[in-house]
């Protein structure tokens, strides 16, 4: 007699698969985390295997747990696309997401691509905007969807991820050992004012060379070695890469990618959101130093 996998059970599977453990997978799934345990075991018993290795802190996938994921994330993709395909034909219109450049790659591309794909008669425009700016079209209503880079979410916002920011300059350029420490940040730069409070707190001499409202800027003077800047670990601009000062300049911080959502009973927002989520429960981990474009 045949026997069918639960797509419930697999789609918390796949979530704590791709969180690296029960309590984020939860947070995404809207569950308990005793639901979500609930649901593994009863995939481990239907399937007489065990899929999740328990025996570190951190939840890793066995070899049968690797082999299923794969399947998973098949059958989760198809069913739901037959679910989108038969339900979302109603949907149009358009929505304005709104995100801050330097968090575009590498995860908006796929995300808009995959939206296209479930809700072919809904139009996005994106926005590219800085963070303060964002904050201000979303809360005058002209973005529905937008991300941002904060170290504090506001209000009703949603942390995703928080990422560490370091100190980049020119290729091979020496601005860094200068005393006062040049420094470039547009006037909109959402870390200009906490990175320069802990340069202040360590004491640094530091001095503005850029006076702005433009990223494009800031990279100019940063890439002709005239001054330093700081960045998201990871994402860098073109002809720049993070200092190796051995600790000599403070620490910068950190930022966290927040998301903010206009209606959360908006069916087309709600599943925007969910690929958004989704993108981003994976940790921020870049195979290779992005590069963008100046």
């Amino acid at each position: 007699m045949a026997r069918n996998l639960d797509i419930t059970s697999l789609r918390s599977f796949v979530a704590v698969a791709d969180s690296g453990g029960v309590t984020k997978a939860a947070g995404y799934l809207h569950l308990t985390q005793s639901a979500v345990s609930m649901q593994l075991k009863r995939l481990e018993e239907s399937l007489d295997v065990s899929l999740l290795d328990r025996s570190n802190r951190s939840v890793s996938l066995t070899a049968q747990g690797e082999q299923l994921l794969s399947y998973a994330r098949r059958m989760l993709a198809l069913n739901d696309e037959v679910y989108t395909r038969l339900t979302a034909k109603e949907y149009e219109g358009e929505i304005v997401l709104g995100v801050p450049h330097d968090i575009i790659y590498p995860y908006i591309p796929p995300i808009l691509r995959a939206f296209a794909a479930d809700f072919p008669r809904v139009k996005i425009r994106m926005v590219s905007a800085p963070t303060t700016r964002l904050r201000e079209m979303f809360g005058r209503g002209e973005c529905d969807v937008i991300l941002t880079t904060e170290e504090h979410p506001g209000p009703g916002g949603e942390a995703l991820v928080t990422l560490p920011l370091v100190w980049i300059g020119a290729a091979g350029g020496s601005a860094w050992k200068q005393r006062p420490l040049p420094v470039a940040f547009c006037k909109n730069c959402i870390f200009r004012s906490g990175v320069l409070k802990r340069l202040d707190d360590a004491e640094f001499d530091w001095d503005m060379v850029v006076d702005s409202d433009l990223d494009n800027a800031v990279e100019a003077v940063v890439s002709a070695d005239l001054a330093i800047h700081a960045a998201i670990k990871g994402v860098y601009p073109r002809q720049t890469g993070p200092i190796a000062h051995d600790g000599v300049l403070p620490d910068p911080g950190q930022s966290r990618i927040v998301l903010y959502l206009q209606a959360d009973d908006d069916p087309i927002l709600t599943t925007l959101r969910d690929m958004i989520r989704q993108a981003y429960l994976s940790e921020w981990s870049p195979q290779d130093t992005i590069q963008l474009t100046a």
